[in-house]
């Protein structure tokens, strides 16, 4: 019994297709004829894609003449085969008999080796006799093409005519009344009458150039008609596009181009022929055909998982009046939904509200055992209104509910519901729709994820190689904002960076690197580091940047970078500025003024080995505010650099810098994203308690320490230190000079400072060399006791690096 509904179902299957495609044979003759008589294998054969390859002007050569489904590229086919040459495709033609090739015949084909999945089966059929081309088609079911796939195929090889209706129309001059040819070399057109009816011209006024037409057309829409009309943007396949014909009165008139390029040949121009009709007078619904090519198309250009979910809703909810659509990734045996349509939680069951997370729940499966022993099965399951389920899936569906599961490479991607409220009838098209929807979908799903995944790792990767946080300064306040490119995977080499330096100094520093890809990237964070260590051996800004920009030149690599460097004395509200060619720093002024810094500036780093980089200096008053930004703010393909500068002061003129982050937040908006942008700002408050700060260079003579004696001396007196800090002091001061006039070269620097009762004693010399605690001293010797006195009487004491030197210093906290 079981068998013979079965056997039912396959002849109701088979009747159906062949009833479709005679359907398509008593249809005029037309330009897209062949393709759809093709998308009958989407949808009676679960074909992902099919395509027909005929002998082209030259015998030698199998050429794709159409296709449809998802790009051929997926599979690793190519537009054409040697006729006399070993593929699949020369060997059907040949020998005029069907291949039929699974995984494991296709794992030793080199085009199935490059394809991003190999769990696909593929189908090679003759069109007719020996030598007169093939029909292929690839499924990426599990089962590959069963029985009732393999008589559909038949059906549609049998159908397909050679050459095509409309070309054969179109190389006789009868073309129908609402179809045209254009040769690409000349751009002379041939086109029917009821074409010249819609444009409004008489046969008798047309000159056969298609610039007569184009010069009819809405102005807007010349662009989108002319990547149609240009030959160099073209390819085998379907065109579709509405565009606007001007009309002597009243608004313009919509209509529809569907055409299709056909290669030349020797003595043969290429050609674009098709039909253009009235999109007013079109039927408003589409054929469950036509509904599958949309979302193959829309599912091809779908780069994430979310914009795969959109587009299942799009094709599906409203053609087929659903209530309610929910696509989820399945992620080890739990549903993660991407998409739910509506949105709002109050329309959906109220288990699906409690498990309600973030932006949308986790689907409920262990509550739903029905909706996984479906998805175990892997096929289509649908319940009619008043189907005994489970209250979790039957709220999503009270009327009728759909689940689909999403297969892909050889397991479940996840799975699709549609629910309906009110009495849904499932007709046999509906069946074969949401079948063939359910493939598409279910490789779009793994596509995506697959995508969604990389660009996660691109993004932690950037975010890994930028600042987590900015310090907290003295006297200032710093923010900082990326934004990545919108174009897929690219990452990006903008950088910034926030360094405080000793003597309440800071570096702001910004760069780019070349290029969109992980090695910019990686460049980026090399380029980030070494600037950071540079400044923190306390090299002036200009150094910093010469020495970045050898290393650079030592690296080898064909990249260049960018950057501008500002250090900032927070103390006396002065800085310098270094630019390696960056786009120069914008300073607003208290009084709302702003001054784009035109600091002379050196080549970009990586490019010249004796290059200079001059500094120039700024006033920092209190209130003002630094602008520092890569490129991809100010520049883009619209507008040069100088008018996006000229943007950036008048918007942050009108800012208001008490609101710092606001204040990056509005000059981002609107930025073109076809670069990364980086932006740092930082507003300059000045510091409420300004350390005191004395230096003496110590002469290298006889009485040297007694000289940084009595200068330490003189000069915490007029502090008012307490004498017992000072004896304190002088004993610390004593033992680092000897130490640095006894075991190093060159000059030697005292530095005292005081700030917030904090006393800091340090001394500087030309060695690198830090000094070394010893761990045990016996009591016969001379030396080595210097650092054990001053780690004995100093709250703290450390080394740090200074311009190839070294500075010792020393922390005292002065009693009450």
């Amino acid at each position: 019994m079981a068998s013979k509904g079965a056997a039912a179902v396959r002849r109701t299957r088979t009747e159906r297709a062949e009833a479709a495609l005679d359907a398509l044979a008593a249809t005029p003759a037309s330009p897209d004829r062949l393709r759809r008589v093709l998308e009958q294998a989407l949808v009676f054969a679960t074909a992902a894609f099919a395509g027909v390859y005929t002998p082209g002007d030259d015998p030698s050569t199998l050429c794709l003449a159409e296709s449809a489904g998802l790009p051929r590229t997926l599979y690793g086919l190519r537009d054409g085969y040697p006729a006399t040459g070993g593929s699949r495709v020369a060997e059907v033609h040949r020998t005029g008999r069907p291949v039929w090739l699974g995984p494991d015949e296709l794992a030793g084909c080199p085009e199935a080796r490059r394809t991003p999945s190999a769990d696909f089966s593929v189908a090679v059929l003759p069109l007719g006799p020996a030598g007169g081309g093939c029909l292929l088609a690839v499924s990426e079911h599990p089962g590959g093409f069963g029985t009732d796939d393999r008589a559909c195929l038949e059906l549609i090889a049998r159908a397909v005519a050679v050459p095509a209706p409309a070309a054969a129309a179109a190389d006789t001059g009868e073309l129908p009344p609402d179809a045209f040819s254009l040769a690409m070399d000349t751009g002379r057109v041939e086109v029917g009458d009821a074409i010249l009816t819609l444009f409004q011209i008489g046969r008798d006024e047309f000159d056969g150039r298609v610039e007569t037409l184009l010069a009819l057309t809405v102005p807007e829409d010349l662009p989108a008609l002319m990547s149609v009309v240009e030959a160099d943007h073209m390819s085998i396949g379907e065109r579709e596009l509405e565009f606007r014909v001007l009309q002597p009165s009243g608004p313009p008139k919509w209509l529809r181009l569907s055409g299709r390029m056909l290669p030349g040949g020797e003595g043969r121009p290429a050609r674009l022929v098709g039909t253009v009709a009235d999109a007013s007078t079109l039927r408003s619904d589409v054929t469950d055909v036509a509904r599958v090519q949309r979302l193959a198309a829309a599912l091809a250009m779908a780069g994430t998982v979310k914009d795969v979910g959109q587009a299942v809703v799009a094709a599906l909810r409203k053609p087929l009046q659903a209530d309610r659509i929910a696509l989820a990734e399945l992620e080890n045996d739990r549903l993660v939904v991407t998409v739910l349509d509506p949105p709002e939680p109050e329309a959906w069951p109220e288990l699906w509200r409690t498990e309600w997370r973030t932006e949308w729940p986790d689907a409920p499966v262990r509550a739903m055992p029905t909706l996984a022993a479906a998805l175990r099965e892997g096929r289509i399951r649908i319940w009619p209104a008043g189907s005994p389920l489970e209250p979790a899936l039957a709220g999503v569906g009270p009327g009728g509910l759909a689940v689909l599961p999403l297969p892909a490479g050889g397991r479940m991607a996840g799975a699709c519901l549609i629910g309906w409220d009110s009495p849904h009838e499932f007709g046999a098209d509906e069946r074969a729709l949401l079948t063939a929807c359910a493939g598409l979908t279910g490789q779009a799903l793994l596509r995506a994820h697959a995508f969604d995944a990389e660009h996660e790792l691109v993004g932690m990767l950037q975010r890994t190689l930028l600042p987590r946080r900015l310090p907290r300064l003295p006297g200032a306040v710093a923010v900082a904002r990326y934004l990545p490119t919108t174009a897929g995977l690219e990452v990006g080499g903008d950088w910034y960076d926030v360094i405080p330096l000793a003597d309440n100094h800071v570096a702001f520093v910004i760069g780019d690197v070349q290029g969109h890809n992980a090695g910019a990237a990686t460049l980026m964070g090399q380029m980030r580091t070494a600037l950071r260590a540079y400044a923190a051996e306390g090299h002036a800004p200009d150094v910093v940047v010469a020495h970045a920009n050898r290393l650079l030149l030592d690296m080898e690599t064909d990249l260049f970078a960018t950057c501008c460097y500002v250090d900032a004395d927070m103390e006396e509200g002065t800085a310098w500025c270094v630019r390696a060619g960056h786009p120069p720093p914008v300073l607003r002024h208290p009084d709302g003024s702003t001054e784009i810094v035109w600091a002379e500036g050196g080549p970009p780093l990586g490019v010249l080995t004796q290059a200079e980089f001059p500094m120039t200096p700024l006033r920092l008053q209190p209130g003002t505010v630094l602008a520092l930004t890569t490129d991809g703010l100010v520049e883009s393909a619209e507008a040069d650099i100088d008018v996006g500068l000229d943007r950036l002061t008048r918007e942050l003129a009108a800012a208001d810098p008490g609101h710092l982050g606001l204040v990056a937040d509005a000059l981002l908006t609107g930025a073109h994203r076809g670069d990364d942008v980086a932006l740092l700002l930082m507003r300059y408050d000045g510091m409420a308690v300004r350390p005191l700060r004395e230096t003496w260079t110590v002469w290298r003579v006889p009485e040297a320490v007694r000289h940084a004696r009595r200068f330490t001396r003189r000069t915490l007196r007029t502090w008012d230190v307490s004498p017992d800090t000072m004896d304190t002091a002088l004993l610390v001061v004593s033992e680092l000079v000897t130490n640095a006039l006894v075991h190093t070269d060159g000059q030697v620097r005292l530095d005292l400072s005081l700030v917030n009762h904090r006393l800091r004693l340090a001394v500087a010399d030309a060695s690198p060399r830090s000094p070394v605690k010893p761990t045990n001293i016996g009591w016969e010797a001379t030396g080595g006791r210097g650092i054990l006195l001053v780690e004995a009487v100093s709250a703290a004491w450390g080394t740090l690096p200074v311009s190839g030197g070294k500075q010792v210093w020393a922390d005292l906290v002065p009693d009450g």
